[in-house]
């Protein structure tokens, strides 16, 4: 099934949101409660797309059970999707090849696109590679919207080029990039370099999305200034 051109622009600088327009016939999904704002032309249908097995691993992945799709009955609606957090939004064309991203990273897509999991291959990329064993994978074809954390950075990794990226810091990497883990050489770097004992190395060939911020790692940063009970 081919995907029609989608007509969409994304807006909201560090708060984004990503604004589409529907024609009759026309449908987005995303997961359950993922929309913000909507035209009355626009209906909704809550399923768990593809099935429950399917639902399951969508939930390993971080997304929900159920996912809803949006479809257009009249020309030109709007259907307004928010990211959860601040960073920006990625469009991209899964078209060229499949698309592996983090955990929670899906925001919305055409239904002609496939969300589905990814099992990082060896057990040091699983534990240390920053996301574990279970990441998303996007396929089909079509447009799909995934969130960022911070700023984003696209590198085009030629074969055999290697990039070491810091734990968390991975958005999303086409499925012809390896994905491993390597333990930080050194005692002192280990002890005292404040990158922990493993970083992420993605080789290529493909192209690489890197984030400036870690969500875990910005929590974990404000827990001393948040407020306690006494």
């Amino acid at each position: 099934m081919e995907s029609k051109t989608l007509n969409y622009k994304i807006f909201g600088g560090n708060f984004p949101a990503v604004s589409i327009r529907l024609d009759p016939g026309e449908s987005i999904y995303t997961q359950a409660g993922g929309m913000t704002w909507m035209d009355t032309g626009i209906t909704m249908d809550t399923n768990m797309r593809g099935g429950l097995m399917k639902g399951l691993g969508r939930m390993f992945t971080g997304e929900s059970l159920f996912m809803a799709t949006y479809t257009s009955t009249a020309p030109n609606q709007e259907i307004v999707i928010a990211s959860t957090f601040p960073g920006c939004i990625l469009d991209i064309d899964v078209g060229r090849g499949p698309i592996i991203a983090q955990k929670n990273a899906f925001l919305c897509a055409q239904t002609t696109v496939e969300l589905g999991t990814y099992v990082a291959k060896g057990l040091k990329a699983g534990l240390f590679g920053g996301e574990g064993f279970i990441l998303q994978r996007l396929s089909g074809t079509g447009i799909a919207f995934i969130e960022i954390d911070g700023s984003l950075v696209e590198r085009t990794l030629a074969p055999g080029e290697t990039i070491k990226v810091d734990t968390g810091n991975v958005a999303a990497f086409e499925e012809s990039v390896q994905y491993q883990a390597e333990m930080v050489k050194g005692f002192k770097n280990i002890l005292f370099g404040g990158e922990g004992l493993f970083l992420t190395t993605l080789t290529g060939p493909g192209r690489v999305w890197l984030q400036t911020m870690s969500m875990p790692e910005f929590a974990k940063s404000i827990i001393p200034y948040l407020p306690t009970a006494r």
